[in-house]
């Protein structure tokens, strides 16, 4: 008989998995967090930086203050001191070197839709391409801005920005290039045998081999989903997974449960349940999260999971906003009870709460649980103040508290 786990339980293991309701160390450094990427299996990257840089935000929501140069080191060390690289993951993501060939069955795929697709950009554009290769064996690891600025001293060929950036990213989407760090958060490129160890280079991965790993990995980092959820952390086409995840039920490693609610019309669902995954009886978290926090990135997995409708407006209008430009969900206990736009004005080491929003069945004590939450989050980033503009249910207790 499939065993049923409840909602709650569910949203528990959920969050055990991706690191939440552990014990924070006094001073968390390069072990916490090599063990913390470790586990989620990715830090998505995104170059908005109105609060904090996405990938800086997952381990100080599970880890607490924390030395951003550390993280620095683990994700922008290059030659025998790397253990990460950037790849295709999810989205763009700092990935463990030695997960690289796990997605070289999608380096393939990349290349041969611009084979196959009519007026693709790279069939017009081999010279340019050829040349980017040319260019990195010659002088080794650039940035785009500095491949750009040779380009237009040269008096052959001219790209400018445009064409440049565009080439280096479909060569990195090949694997042709990959990165060699980052200068000023300006991805560095290079050839893969200029950075990466030649062993790592030799391996192979057959396609099979790869999504079941893959499915491995994101079904610990879930620690109970449904095939949808374990298909969209790695970006994974459903009917591969599936296959995958039946080889690893057969091998015990994953065990076929049901969820009530997680089914068509609110009935039970199937689901699976990681064999290590942690059941616990209570989680006491507390913690803003990032837009791109695995936690919430599965739009449909966040509402399943916590009833919470989550929308990052970045992109919509200004006047058609709800809950504000930047808004990071609100963690505490083992639910999402508000949200919180936050802007980080370092010139006048301002915290800023443009906004600040609870659900409508959130905690009466949101407020007072959150406010201590974003005086460490100021602290963190070495902020000295913290306002609150009066908008949303939530801002008028927060500045009282924070006043």
């Amino acid at each position: 008989m499939v065993q049923s786990l409840s909602p709650a339980l569910a949203r528990r293991v959920a969050l055990a998995a991706q690191g939440f309701g552990r014990p924070a160390a006094a001073a968390p450094g390069i072990r916490q967090l090599d063990a913390l990427i470790s586990r989620l299996g990715l830090l998505q990257i995104d170059s908005v930086n109105v609060f904090e840089r996405s990938h800086y935000l997952p381990a100080f929501s599970r880890l607490g203050a924390y030395d951003k140069a550390q993280l620095d080191r683990l994700t922008f060390a290059v030659g025998k001191q790397a253990r990460y690289t950037e790849y295709w993951a999810h989205e763009a993501s700092f990935v463990p070197l030695e997960s690289r060939p796990l997605f070289a069955w999608r380096m393939d795929d990349f290349r041969e839709r611009s084979a196959r697709t009519p007026g693709a950009w790279s069939q017009s554009n081999r010279p340019m391409l050829d040349w980017l290769l040319a260019e990195l064996a010659s002088t080794g690891p650039l940035p785009a801005s500095a491949i750009e600025h040779d380009a237009n001293k040269r008096s052959g060929p001219w790209w400018g920005w445009s064409d440049v950036k565009s080439g280096l990213e479909t060569l990195f989407r090949w694997g042709d290039v990959v990165t060699a760090g980052r200068s000023r958060f300006e991805r560095v490129y290079a050839l893969p045998e200029q950075v990466l160890p030649s062993e790592l280079l030799e391996r192979t991965v057959s396609r099979d081999d790869a999504h079941r790993e893959l499915v491995r990995r994101s079904a610990r980092a879930h620690g109970i989903g449904t095939a949808k959820d374990f298909a969209d952390y790695f970006r994974l086409k459903t009917p591969a997974t599936l296959a995958a995840i039946h080889e690893l039920e057969d091998a015990g490693e994953l065990i076929p449960v049901t969820v009530p609610g997680w089914g068509p019309g609110g009935g039970p669902g199937a689901a699976w349940l990681h064999r290590d995954a942690r059941l616990p009886r209570a989680l006491d978290a507390a913690a803003v999260l990032s837009p791109f926090d695995p936690v919430v990135w599965d739009r449909a997995r966040a509402l399943r999971l916590f009833g919470f409708h989550y929308r990052i407006e970045i992109y919509t209008p200004e006047p058609k906003r709800v809950f504000g430009y930047y808004s990071l969900p609100i963690l505490l206990g083992d639910t999402l009870v508000g949200r919180v736009d936050l802007k980080n004005d370092r010139q006048a080491g301002v915290l800023r709460v443009q906004a600040a929003w609870a659900e409508a069945d959130a905690p009466a004590d949101t407020a007072e649980r959150l406010a201590p939450v974003l005086r460490a989050t100021a602290l963190w980033q070495g902020l000295t103040e913290i306002t609150v503009v009066q908008r949303g249910t939530l801002a008028r207790d927060l500045a009282a508290l924070l006043a």
